[in-house]
């Protein structure tokens, strides 16, 4: 009989490993995150059977419960169905895709526009499709993860300059050699600090480098430039930037994510992107309510306002209370505390007073930057502003 090479009780390395880690027993045992709302109308959320106002959302507009978005979402899964079960390339194609990506070209100043399943994926597919080995990635060092993702799939070269220093950029491009394939990636809004990018000095570099600009403008469509077009549009760049990516989960009250560029290039994205070819399309009903958004944002105005006038009351509230918010300039406001103690303190002081935000700790974020997380949203009332102020307050006692 032949002996086994191996022994059938030895363990399994992968399993131990994730029983083992440090980081899952702490999430665990504190329970910071996975919270499962029982119910939400607007800003209100049940959690824990306590009625409490969210914080954290990135519903900026506040158009997710927009009767219109509401009733184009069901309306789109009356007409196709629920979903179309299959890839863009095959089986998956349909109308609703091809209206809503023309009305995001239009609307962005753009040729053409590619929309996937997911912001994740569409940022991923915007720079591991273009960029290849033997070029050169230079990168915001404070650049979302799914970029990073994108960098490491395109196999190519990566620099990491300071974040939003366009002279470290222009320092950092000057010692390679003029004929590499070159590529910059940065935000339009950094979504954890709430900063908008430097992009006309980045611009400017991207041109005289010869350089490919990715610009994600995940936080910043729907909340600067005209109407919502975003950072790209706020500094009237839109012949300088390549491709700009993004989410529909924030502004466009959706799921989902868009590329946008030349024709030439969505083309080219459509011939050669693992992340288009083999992703299921998106939905009809979130296709539906894409749509239907950004008609509002487009027909209503009052909403992109009142984001902007809560953001200012927000932001004076929060420095009359002498906090940290990392000089944010957007409706995305982290709250600097700088300690992960601190931050869980400050956090639960907050959820104790029923306003529900989020913690992002190292190395989500640079040490010593340890924070929370908030986001005003145009549907934010005076009402809610002013139990947030309470909660605040009462925070700052607790550190």
């Amino acid at each position: 009989m032949a002996l086994s090479l191996f022994n059938s009780k030895t363990s399994k390395a992968i399993i131990s490993r994730a029983q083992d880690d440090h980081a899952t027993k702490m999430r665990l045992k504190y329970k910071p995150y996975y919270h499962a709302m029982e119910s939400q109308q607007g800003t209100k959320i049940k959690l824990q059977g306590r009625e409490m106002v969210m914080l954290s959302s990135n519903d900026y507009l506040g158009l997710s419960f927009h009767p219109k978005v509401i009733e184009a979402c069901a309306q789109g899964a009356r007409t196709w169905g629920s979903s179309t079960t299959g890839a863009r390339i095959s089986n998956g194609s349909r109308a609703y895709h091809t209206k809503l990506e023309e009305r995001l070209a239009a609307f962005l100043g753009r040729e053409a526009c590619h929309v996937s399943v997911a912001g994740y994926v569409s940022c991923v597919s915007a720079v591991a499709t273009f960029a290849q080995k033997g070029d050169t990635i230079f990168a915001d060092k404070n650049i979302h993860s799914c970029l990073w993702d994108g960098v490491r799939l395109s196999t190519a070269t990566v620099e990491r300059f300071s974040h939003n220093n366009p002279a470290d950029l222009r320092q950092i491009l000057q010692s390679l050699e003029p004929k590499t394939a070159k590529m910059i990636v940065v935000e339009g809004v950094y979504s954890m600090e709430g900063h908008i990018c430097r992009l006309p000095e980045i611009a400017r570099t991207s041109e005289e480098s010869g350089s490919f600009l990715v610009v994600d403008d995940a936080h910043g469509f729907g909340v600067l430039g005209r109407r919502g077009r975003g950072t790209v549009d706020h500094f009237q760049l839109n012949d300088q930037v390549d491709i700009i990516c993004g989410s529909m989960s924030k502004s466009l009250a959706s799921t989902g994510g868009f590329i946008a560029g030349s024709r030439e290039l969505i083309e080219y994205l459509r011939s050669h992107s693992k992340q288009t070819l083999f992703s299921a399309a998106l939905a009809p009903s979130q296709a539906a309510a894409a749509t239907t958004s950004l008609e509002l944002m487009q027909s209503e105005p009052e909403h992109l306002a009142k984001l902007w006038k809560n953001t200012k009351r927000y932001r004076e509230m929060l420095k009359g209370l002498g906090l940290d918010t990392w000089e944010s300039e957007t409706p995305a406001v982290p709250i600097v505390l700088g300690s992960k103690e601190l931050v869980y303190r400050f956090w639960q002081a907050l959820l104790e007073k029923g306003i529900f935000t989020v913690m992002s700790i190292a190395p989500a974020v640079p040490p010593g930057k340890d924070l929370i997380r908030t986001a005003v949203s145009a549907l934010h009332s005076e009402e809610d502003l002013d139990k947030i102020a309470t909660a605040m307050a009462y925070a700052v006692k607790q550190m």
